[in-house]
């Protein structure tokens, strides 16, 4: 595969780093405890029997590099950045270790001495090696090794300009395959700039083609729908979106770049969430869904019992749904209708009344019941407690063509519950197909703001939400 070996080289040669600069600060930490007098004792201890130890503290220094977002893709990243990242990582790590092992009657007796001095080299030796593993990164970038297949979106003045600017500077790490211009008869290039590749149109399928990893789009300031299509049409598509901004935007702080090497491209739609909150997120999922599953498991064998007896069929319902990058997946529920609901009808939406609900299935359905087996797909990373929910491939292709920016749904993990469940009504009481579809497009504006917002205290807040409508029975499906 293309890069593959780079990318492996990005992914573990920072982990073997880390753990070698863990091991060699805490043999310095011995040697300050019981060999250099500081730390106030002098007796020989063996170094095989902190072989425990040693092993606890690299697990615990790679949790809090991992939380701190110190595995993550590294792109023109400032290597400064990165070592104080370092230090902010090490400096909580070491608080905690403190407060963990405080004795009050001596509080800070030599022994916290080792522990400062393992924190302050853990600091100098991870960071220092870290600076180093991202000079040799760049180094790569210039020659040419590592680079990200990149786009220009737009020709004329802004678009070979644009290639000009990252042309003066390798370590970027795009490597340009090509343009997608406006249309055909815009564009002439000169003869020193990669080739058109076609169309803005056709920017799907050249994505696709080509194995794009960024697009940068250069195209006129006053092309702003034109962007938005683009954003509808391509944003599944695993790829990263960077704008040239307008100098006035810059200016007046409409636009804010993070460029080290004087390019002012932004990213659109960029992970807002920060990386410990994520990682927190995933955390809180797994936890949850535990306790839910297996923690009440007595209380839904009584809920298999009674859907076997309130009508025929199996006790679990599955159908298959879009996620996170328009992956399908395997979604279950317990089963709320009558086997084979669907059988003479095709995909269709659920109604008020629905004659196809059993009756334990509309108790289920008013107190959520029937989600719970969701958890499941919560556990296997496929969803999460909070985000949008997951439609199935029929309508996600009828929300795409209907609906703008509905594809930017999929750049998230689907959750059990989201904004847009705990703010809208019931989609079972619309009649006609134009009421449902204003329905979903204003559910994706609260999904999209949801995307735009998400924190762990948005999270909460919709959890507590979501707490409130199960236990009154708000929004009967």
């Amino acid at each position: 595969m293309r890069n593959l070996r780079y990318k492996i080289f990005e992914r573990v040669l920072p982990l073997v780093s880390d753990v070698v600069m863990v091991n060699i600060s805490f043999l310095f930490a011995y040697w300050l405890a019981f060999q250099s007098g500081i730390g106030g004792d002098r007796r020989f201890i063996p170094l095989t029997e902190y072989s425990l130890p040693v092993v606890l503290i690299t697990c615990y220094c790679l949790i809090l590099f991992l939380f701190a977002g110190l595995y993550e893709t590294w792109h023109a990243k400032s290597r400064l950045d990165e070592f104080i990242t370092v230090a902010k990582a090490v400096t909580i790590g070491g608080i905690i270790l403190f407060l963990a092992t405080l004795d009050l009657s001596s509080p800070f007796s030599l022994t916290r001495i080792v522990l400062f001095g393992y924190m302050f080299s853990l600091i100098l030796l991870v960071g220092g090696g870290r600076i180093a593993i991202r000079s040799f990164q760049r180094h790569l970038l210039i020659k040419g090794v590592g680079r990200r297949r990149s786009i220009i979106v737009g020709g004329g003045k802004r678009g070979e300009g644009l290639f000009q600017q990252i042309s003066m500077f390798p370590a970027l790490g795009y490597q340009v395959v090509g343009f997608a211009c406006q249309a055909p008869e815009k564009a002439e290039l000169v003869s020193n700039v990669p080739p058109i590749l076609g169309t803005v149109k056709q920017l799907p399928r050249i994505l696709r083609e080509r194995e794009i990893d960024d697009v940068l789009i250069a195209l006129p300031t006053d092309s702003h729908r034109q962007i938005l299509d683009i954003l509808s049409q391509c944003n599944s598509l695993g790829v990263r979106f960077y704008i040239l901004p307008d100098l006035y935007d810059i200016v007046t702080g409409q636009a804010r770049t993070n460029q080290i090497y004087g390019v002012p491209l932004v990213e659109i739609s960029p992970g807002l969430m920060p990386s410990w909150e994520k990682k927190t997120k995933r955390l809180i999922d797994i936890m949850v869904s535990i306790l839910i599953v297996f923690g009440l498991a007595p209380l839904w064998l009584i809920v298999a019992a009674l859907i076997k007896l309130d009508s025929k069929g199996s006790v679990f319902f599955h159908q298959e749904r879009v996620g996170r990058s328009h992956k399908v997946f395997i979604l279950y529920k317990f089963r709320s209708m009558v086997t084979d609901a669907e059988r003479s009808t095709g995909p269709v939406w659920a109604k008020q009344n629905d004659p196809r609900i059993t009756r334990f299935g509309r108790f289920m359905r008013r107190f959520r019941i029937d989600e719970v087996p969701q958890l499941w797909n919560v556990l296997k990373g496929e969803m999460s407690l909070v985000g949008p929910r997951p439609e199935r491939p029929f309508f996600v292709e009828m929300f795409k063509k209907q609906i703008p920016l509905y594809t930017r749904r999929l750049r998230v993990s689907p959750g059990l519950t989201g904004w847009a469940q705990t703010k809208q009504g019931n989609i079972a009481a619309l009649k006609n197909l134009e009421e449902k579809l204003r329905y979903e497009a204003g559910k994706v504006n609260y999904d999209l703001g949801y995307i735009e917002n998400m924190s762990l205290r948005m999270d909460l807040k919709i959890l507590l939400r979501t707490i409130w409508v199960v236990i009154f029975g708000k929004g009967a499906r």
